[in-house]
């Protein structure tokens, strides 16, 4: 098989499920997605999985979709791709092992920019917030991704306005990689107000990321699954702005479920805009920060350089295969039992407990009341 074929079953299967589609993505991983998109087309696949399709199964528009596509500078990225993210994605794949609902990874993703979908997802970081934004966020989202930016960091948001906005415009003001992920197509000129700003994303060295078709319009329930791509995408999520139910907590959550870091800035005491991260910050599910350097010493100091091209490694870069899945197991603020680290790895129980002790010694684990948890200084 070649990789267009794999790629035109891809283009067809995200199409005819509407993201995040659990069975789908499962049936694929079991006999492949040239198999799959033909058991999808004749109607000969799990109950599951023709429910999810039997609505759009015979809508086999690959030919058009890489057209529109093309037109729009976009290309179809596939797990079978050397950029493809996997590393980051791998966090979907294990919360939904554990039962976490809408954590099936993409299927394939559609990208328009000419940097490299996994080189912009290595050490990024996502900064979110609220659309109805005050000037004093916009100010805080502006400033703190040109400095993450300026260190080397890509910052990923969702090109809302309000914070989003201001955090891809902070990034391109240090001239830094920036990656808009949408609720909607590439090509759908959504929101209206910020096709230059996406424009401008591409143009300089950043991209625009959407699991969804060519033409699909913006819905209210894609840009909630769209913010499961966020969150995977980036080592931790920044919230800026949010009030008590807004689409930045709802990140700010999956992130929380995938394992992956949180942050809050906190605001005024009064600003209704900053209540949803001062109760992430009471109810410990988010850390406070407040300038670059602390972001980059909760997420793990990966960025922490004056020249970006002197940024020192990860600690972690140390630890050979098996210690570094162990080590992705723990989490920052729970223990965690020596069977529920295997189980997230997916390594034998035995070998786990070999290697916890080690890490432990090494610094990198650190061992609790109920089990074993990650070190903060190393995480």
């Amino acid at each position: 098989m070649s990789l267009d074929e794999l790629r035109r079953a891809r283009a067809y299967l995200l199409r005819v499920a509407e993201p995040p589609a659990a069975a789908l993505v499962a049936f694929v991983a079991q006999h492949g997605p040239i198999d799959a998109a033909a058991r999808v087309r004749r109607g000969d696949c799990p109950p599951e999985v023709l429910k999810a399709t039997e609505a759009r199964r015979e809508y086999d528009l690959v030919g058009q979709d890489f057209a529109r596509a093309a037109a729009a500078g976009a290309r179809l990225v596939v797990p079978e791709d050397d950029e493809w993210p996997a590393w980051p994605l791998l966090a979907l794949e294990l919360a939904a092992r554990r039962g976490v609902s809408e954590a099936a990874p993409p299927v394939a993703l559609w990208v328009a920019g000419d940097v490299a979908l996994g080189t912009a997802a290595d050490r990024a970081v996502a900064v979110v917030g609220a659309r109805a934004a005050t000037e004093y966020g916009e100010h805080h989202a502006a400033e703190l991704s040109y400095g993450l930016a300026t260190r080397g960091v890509p910052v990923f948001s969702g090109a809302a306005y309000g914070i989003d906005g201001a955090a891809h415009r902070g990034a391109l003001a240090a001239e830094g990689v920036t990656v808009a992920v949408l609720g909607c197509a590439v090509d759908a000129g959504y929101p209206a107000g910020h096709v230059g700003l996406l424009n401008r994303i591409v143009r300089n060295g950043g991209a625009v990321v959407s699991e969804y078709p060519p033409g699909t319009p913006p819905a209210r329930h894609r840009f909630l699954v769209r913010n499961r791509l966020i969150a995977a995408l980036t080592e931790g999520t920044l919230v800026v702005e949010a009030g008590r139910r807004s689409g930045a907590r709802n990140t700010a959550s999956t992130a929380g479920a995938l394992g992956k870091v949180v942050m809050a800035v906190p605001g005024p005491v009064s600003s209704g805009m900053s209540v949803g991260c001062h109760e992430l910050i009471r109810d410990a599910r988010a850390t406070l920060v407040s300038t670059v350097d602390e972001v980059l010493e909760t997420v793990g100091r990966f960025g922490i350089a004056e020249d970006p091209a002197a940024r020192p490694k990860r600690p972690t870069d140390r630890l050979g295969p098996e210690a570094l899945r162990a080590y992705e197991a723990l989490a920052v603020r729970a223990d965690r039992s020596d069977a529920e680290i295997a189980t997230e790895s997916g390594l034998p129980l035995r070998k786990v407990r070999a290697l916890l002790p080690a890490l432990e010694i090494d610094g990198f684990a650190v061992r609790g009341e109920a089990g074993w948890r990650r070190r903060r200084e190393s995480a």
